[in-house]
C-alpha cells in the first residue's frame, strides 16, 4: 500500500453507547487534506494522552525527552488515566471537539472516532513523515477506514494456543501435536482420561466454542468475517449454531473445564489458574499467564490453534494499540512527526520493550531487548506466516458489546441454562440493536 520513507530533513458497553451519543455531529478535516507546511523554527506544543500507569508514564517521559533532542521546538505535554477513565475523558473532549493532538487509540473505538470526523487522516504523512518501511503491508491496513488512515499500529499480536507443558507432564498426556479441530477434540478426551487416571481435577482446555475468537478463525477459513466492511453481519444463524453445537459433546462429556469451576477461580481463567492444559487466545498473553501461574509452572508452549481448512488464511495480526491524531489539531505535521517517533524509533523500542505489546514496526523492534517470552512470540508468528491473511474489517461501533454477549452466552451454554437455538437468537438480537442504534 505504501512504500519507502522520506526522513524529514527538517529538524465498556454502556460507555460505547454513551460515546456514540457524544460523538455524533462532530466534524473534522477532509480526508486526504494536504500536509501543512512545517516550520522547524516555530515553537509548537502538542497535547498527548495515553492509558496506563506510573510505569508507562515514566517510559513516555523518557521517550518525549528523546524526541525533544531531535525536535527541541516541539513541546509535548502528556497525561494518562486508567482504561475506563481514559475513554470517559476522551468522550467529553470529543463532544467539545478538543481531543488531544496525539493519543493512544484502541481498535474498539477507532471506527467510531474516525467516522465522526474526529481523527486526522494520516494518508498525506504515511510513507513520508511517518515511515512505513518497517511495516508489513497487511499491518498498515489495520486502521484503514473509508480510504483514510485513522491511526498507526504500535503493536500487533495474533491468535495462538498456549500449553502448560509442566501440567501436561503431571497429567501424563502427550502435548497436543497440532492438527485440525477433530484432532484437538480427540486430544481433549485423552487429556480428560489421563487426568482422571492421575487423580487430578484438570482438563485439556476450556470450551473453545465459548469465545468469539475461535469462531472468527472458523469463519475466516471459509472466506467470511464476523462483520463486513459495510458493518453488516458476515455469518448466518446456521454458521453460529454449527459452531456452538460442536462444543455440545465436549461439554456434556465433561471434557472441557466446567463453567462452575471457571466461575470459582475468577477473575483468573481456566488456564492461568492451572485448571486447563491449553488455551486459545492472543499470543501476547504469555507474560500475564506466567505471572498468574507462578513458579510452579515456568514453561509454556505457544503453538498454532487448530486448523479448520488446510491452506486457509484464517489467522491475522491485530493491533494491540494505535497512535492517532486529532482532526482538530493545529499542528498536523508536528503531530505526524511525534507519531512517527512513537511507532518507529528504535530508541523508543529500547525504552518500552514490550510494555505496549510486540512492536508492529520492525524498525522499532530492532531496539527492543527481547526476553524469552517476547522471543517466543516472534518465533511463533514466523511459524504461522503461511496462515496469516489480511486483517478483518475495522470493528463496528459496539463490537465490544457483541464480544461480551458472545462470551456471556457461551457461559450459559456451559452451565446448560440455555439451548443453542436460544443463544443464537439472543446474539442476533443483540447485534440487531447495536447495528441499528
Amino acid at each position: 500500500m505504501f512504500t519507502g520513507r522520506k526522513k524529514t530533513a527538517i529538524a465498556a458497553a454502556a460507555v460505547v453507547t454513551a460515546l456514540g451519543l457524544a460523538l455524533s455531529g462532530c466534524a473534522g478535516s477532509a480526508p486526504g487534506e494536504a500536509a501543512a507546511t512545517y516550520d522547524p523554527d516555530e515553537e509548537v506544543t502538542l497535547d498527548f494522552a495515553f492509558w496506563g500507569n506510573d510505569v508507562r508514564a515514566e517510559m513516555y517521559n523518557e521517550a518525549i525527552a528523546a524526541f525533544n533532542e531531535e525536535y527541541p521546538n516541539i513541546t509535548v505535554n502528556s497525561t494518562f488515566l486508567a482504561w475506563d477513565e481514559y475513554w470517559e475523558k476522551r468522550q467529553t473532549e470529543a463532544a467539545g471537539k478538543n481531543l488531544p493532538d496525539v493519543f493512544q487509540m484502541d481498535m474498539t473505538y477507532v471506527r467510531q472516532y474516525s467516522e465522526n470526523g474526529l481523527l486526522l487522516d494520516l494518508t498525506p504523512y504515511v510513507g513520508d513523515i511517518i515511515a512505513t518501511d518497517g511495516y508489513d503491508e497487511s499491518v498498515l491496513d489495520i486502521a484503514s477506514i473509508n480510504d483514510t488512515i485513522a491511526g498507526m499500529p504500535v503493536s500487533t499480536n495474533a491468535i495462538g494456543m498456549f500449553e502448560n507443558v509442566v501440567l501436561t507432564d503431571q497429567v501424563g498426556v502427550e502435548p497436543f501435536a497440532g492438527g485440525d479441530w477433530e484432532a484437538y477434540d480427540e486430544w481433549l478426551y485423552q487429556a480428560r482420561d489421563a487426568a482422571e487416571a492421575a487423580g487430578l481435577e484438570v482438563w485439556g482446555g476450556a470450551d473453545p466454542t465459548s469465545f468469539i475468537q475461535p469462531f472468527e478463525l472458523v469463519l475466516r477459513s471459509e472466506g467470511k468475517s464476523v462483520f463486513t466492511e459495510e458493518g453488516e453481519v458476515g455469518f448466518t444463524k446456521e454458521d453460529l449454531a454449527d459452531f456452538w453445537n460442536r462444543g455440545g459433546g465436549l461439554r456434556e462429556d465433561g471434557v472441557v473445564t466446567p463453567q462452575q469451576r471457571i466461575q470459582e477461580v475468577s477473575p483468573k481463567g481456566a488456564f492461568d489458574s492451572a485448571q486447563a492444559l491449553t488455551e486459545i487466545v492472543w499470543d501476547n498473553f504469555g507474560a500475564p499467564y506466567l505471572a498468574n501461574l507462578g513458579d510452579a509452572y515456568p514453561d509454556l508452549n505457544l503453538l498454532a490453534p487448530p486448523v479448520t481448512e488446510e491452506g486457509a488464511k484464517d489467522l491475522y495480526k491485530k493491533a494491540g494499540m494505535l497512535i492517532s491524531a486529532a482532526a482538530s489539531t493545529e499542528h498536523p505535521e508536528a503531530a505526524a512527526l511525534f507519531t512517527d517517533f512513537l511507532v518507529n524509533s528504535p530508541e523508543v523500542g529500547a525504552i518500552f520493550g514490550t510494555n505496549r505489546g510486540m512492536p508492529a514496526s520492525q524498525t522499532q523492534l530492532e531496539g527492543v531487548e527481547l526476553d524469552e517470552t517476547a522471543q517466543q512470540i516472534i518465533d511463533y508468528e514466523e511459524s504461522i506466516a503461511d496462515r496469516i491473511g489480511d486483517a478483518p474489517p475495522v470493528p463496528i461501533v459496539g463490537y465490544g458489546s457483541v464480544e461480551a454477549k458472545f462470551k456471556a452466552l457461551g457461559q450459559e451454554l456451559g452451565f446448560g441454562t440455555i439451548t443453542v437455538d436460544d443463544a443464537v437468537d439472543q446474539l442476533f438480537a443483540e447485534i440487531d440493536v447495536i447495528v441499528n442504534q
